[in-house]
């Protein structure tokens, strides 16, 4: 090659998947924003920064937190998802997205940044064999499971449509949602969007919606049996009415395998 020649170099980017949790209505959550620039204006999508010279990928994604939702989070809270690197994953400008989730135990005021016309958190809704992202007026469909990577990227306008996410942001989520479901026996860490401190029921509600089954098919013995060497018990809820206050755990610290 030529040395005058320019190198076309593509973009790097760090896309967060960002999980909360609603203790009202027992639902989790995902966000997302609507972009406000080309080439994705107007479609939904998760948040996502360009990697800077001076940066990790890992601090990238926790800066993206900060920039958006004004939340400084501990490491402890996000996790490195999967590359994304295909050539057909958009239009526009080739970009590789590094993607991270990350786990927030807090639901702060959303206030759309630079680069966004509105942001908003989505209920997670099981449907078959997909995971749906719903709000009051808006909804995306899931990829469904059987989909395969490679099938996504041989035929992206099936499944990226005008009224669907940004990208191959489906296909992340997807990722994300299975990343999670395989490792509910050993490494639950979808649990840190309950915060330092939870009750068994609520690790069965979040358990309930990973597994797109009702919170009443997870039972509660076996579910003790099965998962408490997980958490460690740290004291009782207070005291409401006659009933006796319910343990309270927290999250065992977890190294991803």
């Amino acid at each position: 090659m030529n040395v005058s020649q320019v190198v076309n170099r593509p973009l790097i980017s760090i896309t967060n998947v960002i999980w909360s949790f609603d203790p009202v209505t027992q639902q989790l959550l995902v966000l997302l924003l609507q972009r406000s620039t080309a080439p994705f204006k107007d479609t939904w999508g998760l948040p996502t920064t360009y990697l800077r010279a001076d940066e990790s990928a890992d601090a990238a994604a926790l800066r993206l937190v900060r920039e958006k939702l004004d939340v400084t989070l501990p490491s402890l809270h996000t996790e490195q998802l999967a590359t994304f690197t295909n050539v057909h994953r958009g239009s526009g400008e080739r970009e590789l997205a590094l993607t991270y989730m990350v786990y927030l135990p807090v639901k702060p005021t959303l206030i759309p940044g630079y680069g966004a016309k509105a942001v908003q958190w989505f209920t997670v809704t099981p449907a078959g064999d997909r995971d749906d992202l719903v709000t009051a007026n808006l909804a995306f469909k899931g990829l469904p499971d059987s989909v395969s990577r490679a099938v996504y990227y041989a035929n992206p306008d099936r499944y990226a449509t005008t009224a669907g996410l940004t990208a191959d942001h489906t296909l992340i989520l997807r990722t994300a949602f299975t990343r999670v479901r395989n490792r509910l026996a050993y490494a639950p860490t979808i649990l840190l969007v309950l915060g330092d401190r939870f009750t068994l029921k609520q690790a069965r509600e979040l358990y309930a919606i990973m597994q797109r089954k009702s919170v009443t098919a997870i039972d509660n013995s076996n579910f003790r049996k099965t998962h408490v060497h997980l958490f460690d018990e740290i004291g009782l809820t207070k005291k409401q009415g006659s009933g006796r206050p319910a343990k309270v755990y927290r999250l065992k610290t977890v190294v991803d395998s």
